[in-house]
């Protein structure tokens, strides 16, 4: 099994790419979807994030209100600080018990960890390789302010929370410019994939010399 560990900076365009891979035959592991999974009514992330931030982060059905919780984090950085402390054990987890199924179910899977905050969480150990999705400051400043109805403000906010693009991509094995069309960035996608499927059965070939 090769395991491909996905990130990028905010509003780069991470969700396409995985988007791409997972057209081209690739088991997506997306670490938001496990993080909202999580944090459902009960579970016991939610119970902190209640406990931490009280019953204002809550909508009238219970779950977490993502747009208050975000708001208050991400304008001060040591809430955030605890946010992440209290949901990444619990996303991590589920991450390696799902590596774990698929290494015994599907060992030949190409599978894709797809995760913002791969190198802050330390979840890049769990990958066999980096890709960063790469987009310049004001490609990513229009995106959010255009996709999520964000200030210039909080837009930046939610940019310089994360661990500076240029950092990423310089620790990533591969980088993906989203700058440009679409058509470019399913090219590049596409070569990378199969660069590395083939470079894996190389590897295997050799071993078994």
């Amino acid at each position: 099994m090769r395991v491909i560990g996905l990130t990028g900076g905010i509003a780069s365009g991470k969700s396409t790419v995985s988007y791409i891979l997972k057209s081209l035959g690739a088991v997506i592991i997306d670490a938001d979807k496990v993080a909202r999974k999580v944090v459902e009514p009960g579970q016991p992330a939610w119970q902190d994030i209640v406990k931490e931030f009280g019953q204002q982060v809550l909508n009238e059905d219970m779950t977490i209100n993502r747009e208050v919780l975000g708001k208050l984090v991400f304008s001060d950085q040591s809430l955030l600080a605890k946010l992440n402390r209290i949901t990444h054990p619990r996303v991590i987890e589920y991450f390696r018990e799902e590596l774990a199924r698929l290494a015994r179910e599907n060992p030949e899977a190409v599978v894709v960890l797809d995760v913002p905050l791969l190198f802050e969480s330390g979840m890049f150990r769990m990958a066999d390789e980096i890709w960063v999705v790469w987009a310049d400051e004001k490609a990513q400043l229009e995106r959010l302010m255009e996709r999520e109805g964000f200030t210039p403000e909080e837009a930046w906010q939610r940019i310089r929370a994360q661990m500076p693009l240029e950092e990423k991509a310089r620790r990533a094995d591969r980088v993906i410019n989203n700058s440009g069309t679409l058509d470019e960035t399913v090219e590049q996608t596409t070569r990378f994939f199969y660069e590395t499927i083939s470079a894996h059965d190389d590897k295997i070939k050799e071993k078994k010399r």
